[in-house]
């Protein structure tokens, strides 16, 4: 039986100060992991000797909130006992999973504006206000608020250019409009928006009309189609170009009540599936 190991009290001043000695034989890289651990060691310390701190408050500040159940970790033990309750153990067991709960974690959200916050009075390094008596550090995940607002399939700004009048010349000078506006008032964006809500979502253009409309940014059904036709021409290129390389196919891909037959592709006939 190992002996219990003697306890010595040590400041740290003290702890410091050993730091400082060894720092130039250890190198920086060495020095910051024994500091690192020195104060990861303190700062449990005053932990433990919080009495109000509970053992499941302590596991979860070291190695965070876990998200696993103990019968998803540890399977069940087998039923030895195949007496007991025969009838409960020849019934099938019908009740099937339940669904999930339809929320999604901030990682789902992928395409949202991240905005970083950082605290106004504090900064890592800087003294802990509550204790007064250690530092701060700055944690690996940060506090994560998701909040998701309603608005327009597409939205518009509008830019008011400050007008400035000579009142003996009557020259007038405006103002320059924000880097980046372009000069094109549907930009590509919106014309893909509107293509993907038209035939990818089978959205049409005149329900879009109605909801633009209640929403106070009038976008009209003729509108979207000249600014869907528009970009489409400006595709036309790559889209011919794809169909020039289908055209070099050489095998036809045809199928027919769930079957797949491969034929020779008719002379001069792109390479193109058929559904029969």
């Amino acid at each position: 039986m190992k002996p219990a190991p003697v306890r010595i009290e040590v400041s740290r001043e003290e702890l410091e100060s050993v730091l400082g000695r060894v720092r130039e034989r250890l190198g920086e890289p060495d020095y910051e992991t024994l500091k690192a651990a020195i104060e990861t060691l303190a700062y449990l310390t005053d932990l433990v000797q919080d009495r109000e701190i509970s053992l499941q408050r302590l596991r979860k500040i070291l190695f965070g909130a876990s998200t696993e159940k103990t019968r998803q970790v540890t399977p069940a033990p087998p039923n030895t006992n195949t007496a007991a309750e025969p009838e409960q153990a020849a019934q099938p067991t019908t009740e099937k999973a339940r669904p999930g709960h339809g929320r999604h974690g901030a990682e789902a959200f992928g395409g949202a504006r991240k905005v970083e916050i950082a605290h106004t009075t504090l900064k890592p390094g800087d003294g802990c206000p509550e204790c007064q008596k250690r530092k701060v550090y700055l944690q690996k995940e940060p506090q994560v608020l998701v909040r998701v607002v309603g608005q327009a399939p597409l939205e518009a700004t509008v830019y008011r250019l400050q007008n400035l009048r000579c009142n003996l010349c009557g020259e007038v000078f405006t103002a320059g409009a924000p880097p980046g506006v372009g000069t094109e008032k549907y930009d590509a964006t919106a014309s893909s928006m509107l293509a993907l809500l038209k035939y990818g979502s089978g959205l049409p253009f005149y329900r879009l009309e109605n909801l633009q409309e209640s929403l106070e940014i009038p976008l009209p059904a003729s509108t979207q189609w000249e600014v869907v036709a528009a970009a489409a021409a400006t595709i036309q290129p790559a889209m011919e170009e794809l169909i020039r390389q289908a055209a070099q196919g050489e095998v036809l891909h045809i199928e027919a009540l769930g079957t797949a037959d491969v034929v020779p592709a008719p002379s001069g006939c792109p390479a193109r599936q058929q559904r029969l």
